[in-house]
């Protein structure tokens, strides 16, 4: 049985608006989402997890897939009945959305993708990411969170986006990190399932950002068949905490053009 996670759950799930879910990256929690949850929440029903190991969510130790993720989520929405949603994802949890859609295609009805990238691991970085997870159960988040800090947001980043994004990484457990970047060394390649979406999609990217440069970006775009991209300036790994008002009015023009649905799809039946 999937671990019970923590979530916000906020707005009214009011046709034709559909549902919006959340999936953040790592390693973070649902409060990375804070400024999306205000603005959308107005106009539609948001629905934020804490993945397993994150956040209020029970921690699982050993090896979490992406699969194990998105499995995860699926079950969330289904006790919330949530039948069909937009899905965005940033950094992991970009994967994480990729991965749900590989499993259930035909609930999602946009698929977003920030900050993210479809390639499996490399050998060296399957060993970097093992390292790293044998590191974090050694010495705890505060060491790993001081040293990317100003790669996950950029060097002139507002301070208190800094405070809240160094507030997440020291607050998450080293347990359910590891297991998640063990997890991640195992996934697999995403790049052909992109040719296969059929959902309208965003691809989403921080001007500076380090991690998933822009060119991964419009590789994704080249692949998706019905795509937009569009690249936020002033921002790096977290365009969403980093220049929020931007972010959001690129989401919401994608939101606008999700076709509607009839009243009664919106719920999964008993």
């Amino acid at each position: 049985m999937a671990p019970f996670l923590a979530y916000e759950d906020k707005g009214v799930d009011t046709p034709p608006a559909v549902p919006l879910v959340l999936v953040h990256g790592h390693p973070f929690d649902r409060t990375m989402w804070a400024p999306q949850i205000e603005a959308f929440s107005t106009s539609r029903r948001v629905i934020a997890p804490d993945l397993r190991g994150y956040g209020a969510s029970p921690v699982v130790p050993g090896i979490t897939l992406l699969s194990d993720f998105a499995q995860d989520i699926a079950a969330l929405l289904d006790e919330l009945k949530v039948a069909d949603f937009v899905l965005a994802g940033l950094s992991m949890g970009g994967q994480i959305a990729m991965d749900l859609y590989r499993q259930f295609p035909d609930r999602v009805r946009g698929l977003v993708l920030a900050d993210t990238f479809p390639a499996p691991e490399t050998p060296g970085g399957r060993l970097a990411r093992n390292a790293m997870a044998d590191r974090l159960l050694a010495e705890g988040m505060r060491g790993y969170a001081d040293e990317v800090l100003e790669k996950m947001v950029a060097p002139y980043a507002a301070p208190e986006v800094k405070a809240h994004v160094h507030r997440m990484m020291t607050s998450t457990s080293s347990e359910g990190a590891a297991a998640a970047l063990r997890g991640r060394a195992e996934r697999p390649d995403y790049r052909p399932l992109l040719t296969r979406v059929t959902a309208p999609a965003l691809v989403v990217v921080g001007e500076d950002d380090e991690y998933t440069p822009v060119p991964d970006a419009e590789a994704m775009h080249a692949a998706l068949p019905h795509s937009a991209l569009r690249i936020v300036e002033g921002a790096a790994h977290l365009p969403n905490l980093e220049r929020p008002d931007e972010f959001n009015r690129v989401l919401a023009e994608f939101l606008a053009n999700i076709g509607t649905r009839s009243p009664g799809t919106g719920t999964r039946p008993t």
